[in-house]
């Protein structure tokens, strides 16, 4: 049985899955195997993997159902002790898996062990991400996951290993949600179990390709419900912020959209005091100037200018 599974869910990416193929199958690190999921692509995503002959790759096929039911069907036909996850739009170094193996031998009871990762906002930009109260050269168990997750987040779906049986505990991603089944599931994660940290970039977030909310009509999504965790957030002043920002990540997307009754319904179990003033003023503008400056935003971050209104 290998140690890793990577699963890689496929949907008409057939001009870049080569590339993403290729970044695994020259990791320094070889106990592993692929598990591609086709998620019903119409382009030939699918006989380009067809051609790679390493038998470690094993491909399977279903009706498009979404990211989530393709990494789900990915883990369920896994054999790999650690799960790791790649989108076949990013990429990874080739000491991506090796580090990370390491992080885990170094500390074997955490939940998800995360490698550092810079985000290509364009062909010439990247930004490396930075997180409160955790510096560059830190690595280990994060004191305080949740205080630390922004303004950029610690863990997204390429730059961790997490040990299968934590993922079926948890029951793996909500199928039903649209938007935001990664969040979900690390947050579950991270509220049971302590996150490593490396101090390597080992892998490539590429924004500029992906279908994010950020670039996506939020009227489309189907999002978290995030009364699951209310429990955890009145024992948590952490998660509650963090919690609290990603509420107001969605409305004012939902504001963007004039859809003011899903702006209250997301801000009225946001505590005033985890709204940055900034981010009230932008509440008071109208829909049209607000869709404006998120132009101008990711204009802005395809130059290489990179900033967040939650800090």
């Amino acid at each position: 049985m290998p140690l890793i599974s990577v699963i890689i869910p496929l949907y008409n990416k057939d001009s870049i899955i080569k590339d993403t193929l290729n970044s695994v199958l020259h990791q320094s690190f070889t106990d592993y195997e692929i598990i591609v999921v086709n998620d019903g692509s119409t382009d030939t995503s699918e006989k380009i993997v067809t051609r790679f002959s390493d038998n470690r790759i094993i491909l399977f096929n279903q009706l498009n159902k979404g990211a989530a039911a393709a990494r789900n069907l990915g883990i369920e036909k896994s054999n790999g002790k650690l799960i790791a996850f790649l989108d076949a739009d990013d990429y990874w170094y080739p000491n991506h898996l090796e580090e990370l193996v390491k992080l885990y031998l170094r500390f074997p009871n955490c939940g998800s062990y995360c490698s550092r990762y810079k985000i290509q906002n364009s062909k010439e930009n990247f930004t490396k991400p930075h997180f409160k109260g955790v510096s560059d050269d830190f690595y280990g168990v994060i004191p305080n996951y949740f205080r630390s997750n922004y303004p950029f987040k610690i863990n997204i779906t390429l730059n961790q290993i997490i040990p299968k049986k934590i993922l079926l505990e948890m029951g793996c991603f909500s199928e039903e949600i649209t938007n935001g089944q990664d969040l979900e599931l690390w947050t579950k994660i991270a509220i049971e179990y302590p996150v490593a940290l490396h101090d390597k970039t080992t892998a490539i977030y590429n924004y500029y390709v992906p279908n994010s909310l950020s670039k996506k009509d939020i009227r489309q999504m189907k999002l978290m419900n995030f009364n699951q965790f209310k429990k955890e957030e009145l024992k948590n002043k952490d998660l509650k912020k963090f919690l609290d920002l990603h509420r107001i990540f969605y409305a004012i997307h939902y504001k963007i959209a004039n859809e003011n009754k899903l702006v209250q319904f997301y801000l009225q179990d946001v505590k005033s005091y985890n709204i940055p003033l900034k981010t009230k003023a932008l509440f008071l503008l109208p829909s049209p100037i607000l869709q404006k400056l998120l132009k101008l935003k990711h204009w802005l971050r395809n130059k290489g200018v990179d900033f967040t209104i939650y800090d």
